[in-house]
């Protein structure tokens, strides 16, 4: 195997080579033989790291205890770290199995920016690779759950991936290797191991040459993803605006698909969305619908699905003292007393600083807001003026307001003054304002 797994790295993965690299041990036989075959190989920097979830009392101890010794006979710096699993999920409201995970990869990640590490080498193998293809089919997965464990994901690395659990189990006998059992993984309560005692089994024996027959189903449908992915490219082209703050999908674009529905699934899967039925009713909504993800908002305005990110500001005011010339929260703005008017661009105003009254504030629209527009007779209410600017929902929700102590509106920021607070030619403090 050492010789097989030598050929993969050259073939697969030679930017591994004289890197700094960071194993996952928990002291199992697939990441104790991961860590045997790169210390064997010796051709990069080796750190071990492992995670003490305290889950199995004191056989997680004798765990922490193992990776200790063994990385003082293979000569490997080691990070150990120790968390209250269960009190932490029981905190959170999440799973053991998610805490674990994010507790594990979060921690991994300081490490690589703290010492300056390139990469972290998971053990992650073909059976777990085909284990989890099983449980997404269970759960009724999309393409992607199909298509396996990514041997590169970021700076996560797989390498073992093409080697079967019984290759790695008969290296380590055959190596005289050590590893400890985790009394867990025997337990069916867990779907994995379930999968992995009662189904797999039963298919081996069907096809003694599973895994073999498994890894070129993978092959074919990443070939297939690669296809989707290429069309999902130039759909998106056609169909999608990227701006500063949001994502504008055009419906008519997208209605004329083949599969809408579909299209919407891979342009939007990475937001977390999860009510696809949702997603796609929104075409043929009316204005001002939307579906929410974890993270996101996808809006429906007049032709257009608007993608944007959940923000929490829409009741926060911001205030500001006559002192203050420079904020950066929740934007930059600059205040500068000036001698003389220039001229004038979305990105800044020209008031008369004796008709503010201090201290100003920034906030979002409320009812009842109302304004005198520069260069229009009269005032007009703020939603009047949106409308008749043409405003989007996003874009309605997303300005900011600079406004006086009594909540008159200065200035819509970066699209109309207030014409009451206007410097004229009888001022005698000119205040010019910048959007930075």
């Amino acid at each position: 195997m050492l010789q097989k797994f030598k050929n993969h790295i050259n073939k697969n993965f030679p930017f591994l080579k004289d890197k700094k690299l960071l194993i996952a041990i928990s002291g199992g036989l697939d990441s104790v033989v991961l860590t045997h075959l790169f210390h064997q190989l010796n051709i990069a920097e080796i750190a071990l790291t492992h995670c003490n979830f305290k889950l199995r009392n004191e056989a997680s101890d004798l765990d922490e205890e193992f990776v200790h010794k063994l990385s003082q006979i293979t000569s490997n710096q080691i990070f150990i770290k120790s968390f209250q699993t269960e009190k932490i999920s029981e905190n959170q409201k999440k799973s053991i199995q998610i805490t674990a995970r994010e507790l594990r990869y979060n921690w991994f990640h300081e490490l690589i920016d703290e010492h300056q590490l390139d990469y972290i080498l998971t053990a992650h193998h073909a059976d777990d690779n085909l284990e989890t293809f099983l449980i997404n089919l269970t759960r009724g997965s999309g393409l992607d759950g199909f298509t396996g464990i990514p041997a590169i994901n970021g700076n996560i690395v797989r390498t073992l991936l093409p080697f079967s659990r019984s290759e790695i189990l008969n290296f380590a006998k055959s190596n005289n290797i050590e590893w400890r059992e985790d009394a867990s993984n025997a337990s069916i309560k867990y779907v994995r191991n379930k999968i992995r005692h009662k189904v797999i089994p039963v298919l081996k024996e069907i096809n003694p040459s599973l895994l073999e027959s498994f890894s070129n189903s993978i092959h074919h449908l990443k070939e297939v993803q690669e296809i989707v992915n290429d069309k999902i490219v130039d759909v998106t082209k056609q169909s999608v605006v990227k701006e500063k703050e949001s994502i504008k999908i055009d419906i008519q674009k997208i209605k004329e698909l083949a599969n809408p529905k579909a299209y919407l699934y891979q342009i939007l899967k990475e937001y977390h969305f999860t009510e696809w039925n949702d997603v796609y009713h929104l075409l043929d909504s009316q204005s001002g619908k939307a579906v929410y993800s974890k993270t996101h908002r996808l809006l429906k305005d007049r032709s257009f699905l608007i993608l944007s990110k959940l923000e929490n500001n829409t009741n926060e005011v911001y205030r500001i003292t006559e002192n203050d010339v420079l904020i950066s929260q929740p934007l930059n703005l600059n205040f500068q007393e000036v001698t003389e008017i220039k001229p004038q661009n979305k990105h800044s105003i020209y008031v008369d600083k004796d008709l503010l009254n201090y201290p100003l504030y920034l906030r979002k629209k409320q009812n009842g807001d109302y304004i005198y527009p520069s260069g229009m007779q009269g005032k007009k209410k703020l939603s009047k003026y949106f409308k008749d600017e043409k405003f989007s929902l996003l874009d309605k929700e997303n300005t900011w307001l600079l406004c006086n102590a009594e909540n008159a509106i200065v200035w819509v920021i970066g699209y109309r003054q207030d014409r009451r607070f206007m410097a004229t030619t009888s001022t005698k403090n000119y205040l010019k304002i910048n959007k930075l």
